[in-house]
C-alpha cells in the first residue's frame, strides 16, 4: 500500500468530505497485550473513519478506487463484539469504518411496529423510545450499549428469538457507492412489513456478508404482552440429558414463548452471578392472564412429574432478585436491557466503554448450534469437560433454545488477562474449534482469529464458490471487509461486513 496515497485519501476524507478521521496511537494496547477484551492480536490499520451519514459512507467508498487503490474498509457499528474480536478487523491494513456516529432512529411506526434504525442505535436507546408504547424490542442479554443493527447482522440471539428474524429490510451501500434497499423498506411505497418480497430474497445476502455496508435496518418490533411470567427452576449436572428433554417437551406443548435460557454453574459465575452448583433455567410465558395462569400450572405439574427438574418459582419481570444474572434475564424478557450492564460490570469489573482497554478479566466466546435434544447437549457438555481436563480452563455453557428444534450454545471462557492465563484460554478455544465440528456441531459465528477456518466449516465447497462469484460481481476490487467469512483458505482477499454483539 502506498502510504502517500493513503495520506492523501485521508486528507480528502477530513477536508472535502468532512468525515471524522482518527489515526491509531497504539497507547491503549500495552496494558493487556491487546486492544480487545479477548486478547486477540491487535491488528494494524491506517485510520478509523467515523461517518455521520449514509451519504458520507457513499463518498468514502466511491473515492477509494481512484484515490487509494488497493485499500479496503472494514465496517463495524459500535464495536462491542466482545469475546469475538471487539472492534478489531480480521486482517491488517484495512481502514476501520466505524458507524457509531450514525445513531438516528429514523422511523417508529406505531401501527405496524416497525423501527428504522442506523448502526449506532443501541438496544438501550431503542428500548427507551419504546417505553409506554404497545411495542417492545427483542433485546439480548448483552450490554444496553450494543448495536441493534450490528448484533442482528452477526445473527445474535435475543431473549425472544434470533435477531435475524427482527430484520425485515436493509439499506446497503454497495462497493461502487450505489445505495440499495432490500426486503421491506418503509418509504418505498410498501406499507406491508413482509421481508421476502417477490422473486429471490436479497435481504439474507447481507447477513454475515461482505457484499455491502449496511447503513440502516428496518426492525420488526414485538407486541408488548399483557402478562409476562418467568418460570425459574434448577437441575443437576447428572440429570442434564433428561432435564433438557423435559424442557423441550414444555416448549413443544406450547406452554412457553421466547428463548429458553439455561445457565451452567460456570456460566453464572462467568457473568458475575452468584455461584451455584446446579443448572438454572428460565422459561418465559406470556399472553392474557387466563392463558398464562393455565400454562404456568401445566409447567409446574411437568416440573413435579419430571424427576429431574426442581425448585420451581414463578417470577415477574419487575420482581426483586439478588442475583445479577437473574435480574438481567427477567427484565430482558420484557424488552428492557437496563439491568444488563450491572451483569457486565459484575463479570468484567468495568463499564461498557472501558471493557476492551481496562478490564483485568478477559472474555472468549465459542458459539455452535446444536439440535434441541438432551443427547446433543449432553454430548456437547462432555466435549467441554474434555477441553477443561486438557487445559484446566473452565468453560461456561448457556443453552439458548431458540426454536423447538434448535439450540444456540454459548460457551463462555472468562480468564485473567495475564500471559499464562491468556495462553491457556486461547488453547481451550482452539480445542473447541477442533472438537465441536468433528462431532457435527458447527459454529454459527466465528471470532477474528478463527475466520480462516470458515471455508472448511462450510463443508460444501459449492457454497463457497457461489459466494466467491457474488463477491467478484458486486465488489470486484474487494473494497469491503477483507478476511471476514472468506470463500477460500489462505490469503483470500474476501471478507465480511463486520458488526458487534
Amino acid at each position: 500500500m502506498n502510504h502517500d496515497l493513503v495520506s492523501r485519501w485521508l486528507s480528502q476524507c477530513r477536508g472535502p468530505l468532512a468525515i471524522d478521521v482518527v489515526e491509531p496511537t497504539h497507547e491503549s494496547t500495552a496494558r493487556h497485550g491487546g486492544s480487545n477484551v479477548s486478547s486477540f492480536r491487535s491488528r494494524t490499520f491506517p485510520a478509523r473513519l467515523r461517518p455521520s451519514s449514509t451519504a458520507q459512507v457513499q463518498s468514502i467508498i466511491r473515492c477509494m478506487p481512484s484515490e487509494a487503490p488497493g485499500l479496503s474498509v472494514y465496517p463495524l457499528s459500535t464495536g462491542r463484539n466482545w469475546g469475538l474480536g471487539s472492534s478489531e478487523p480480521v486482517d491488517d491494513g484495512s481502514a476501520v469504518l466505524e458507524l457509531g456516529k450514525m445513531d438516528a432512529i429514523r422511523l417508529l411506526d406505531a401501527t405496524t411496529g416497525v423501527a428504522v434504525v442506523e448502526p449506532g442505535v443501541t438496544q438501550g436507546a431503542l428500548a427507551k423510545r419504546l417505553e409506554g408504547t404497545p411495542w417492545m424490542l427483542n433485546v439480548t442479554a448483552s450490554s444496553a450499549h450494543t448495536s441493534v443493527v450490528g448484533n442482528a447482522m452477526e445473527r445474535g440471539v435475543g431473549l425472544r428469538r434470533q435477531r435475524t428474524e427482527d430484520i425485515i429490510g436493509l439499506e446497503v451501500v454497495l462497493a461502487d457507492g450505489t445505495l440499495v434497499h432490500v426486503g421491506a423498506w418503509p418509504g418505498d411505497g410498501n406499507s406491508t412489513p413482509y421481508a421476502h418480497g417477490l422473486g429471490p430474497g436479497l435481504l439474507p445476502l447481507f447477513l454475515q456478508s461482505n457484499l455491502g455496508v449496511v447503513t440502516a435496518a428496518a426492525v420488526q418490533l414485538i407486541h408488548r404482552p399483557e402478562v409476562i411470567r418467568i418460570s425459574s427452576l434448577h437441575f443437576t449436572q447428572e440429570n442434564l440429558e433428561v432435564a433438557v428433554d423435559e424442557l423441550r417437551r414444555i416448549y413443544t406443548r406450547g406452554l412457553a414463548q421466547g428463548v429458553l435460557k439455561v445457565y451452567s454453574p460456570a456460566a453464572v459465575t462467568a457473568y458475575g452471578g452468584r455461584s451455584e452448583r446446579q443448572y438454572t433455567a428460565y422459561i418465559c410465558t406470556n399472553g392474557t392472564s387466563r392463558v398464562v395462569g393455565a400454562a404456568l400450572a401445566d409447567i409446574e405439574d411437568a416440573v413435579r412429574a419430571s424427576g429431574s427438574l426442581y425448585d420451581f418459582r414463578c417470577l415477574r419481570p419487575a420482581d426483586t432478585v439478588s442475583d445479577v444474572v437473574a435480574d438481567a434475564v427477567l427484565h430482558a424478557y420484557a424488552g428492557d436491557p437496563g439491568r444488563n450492564d450491572a451483569m457486565l460490570e459484575a463479570s468484567l469489573g468495568v463499564p461498557a466503554a472501558r471493557v476492551d482497554q481496562d478490564s483485568d478479566q478477559g472474555w472468549l466466546f465459542f458459539l455452535p448450534m446444536l439440535p434441541f435434544t438432551g443427547e446433543a447437549v449432553s454430548r456437547a457438555r462432555k466435549l467441554l469437560d474434555r477441553v477443561t481436563a486438557e487445559t484446566g480452563v473452565d468453560c461456561g455453557m448457556t443453552i439458548n433454545g431458540i426454536t423447538t428444534e434448535l439450540v444456540d450454545l454459548v460457551v463462555t471462557i472468562r480468564f485473567l488477562r495475564t500471559a499464562e492465563n491468556t495462553a491457556g484460554a486461547h488453547q481451550a478455544l482452539d480445542l473447541l474449534y477442533e472438537a465441536f465440528p468433528v462431532n457435527g456441531f458447527l459454529p454459527y459465528r466465528v471470532d477474528i482469529d478463527h475466520m480462516r477456518q470458515v471455508p472448511d466449516l462450510r463443508r460444501d465447497q459449492s457454497q463457497s464458490d457461489l459466494l466467491h462469484r457474488l463477491k467478484s460481481t458486486l465488489d470486484p476490487n474487494h473494497l469491503i471487509a477483507p478476511g471476514r467469512y472468506p470463500s477460500s483458505r489462505g490469503s483470500d482477499p474476501e471478507g465480511c461486513h463486520r458488526n458487534d454483539i
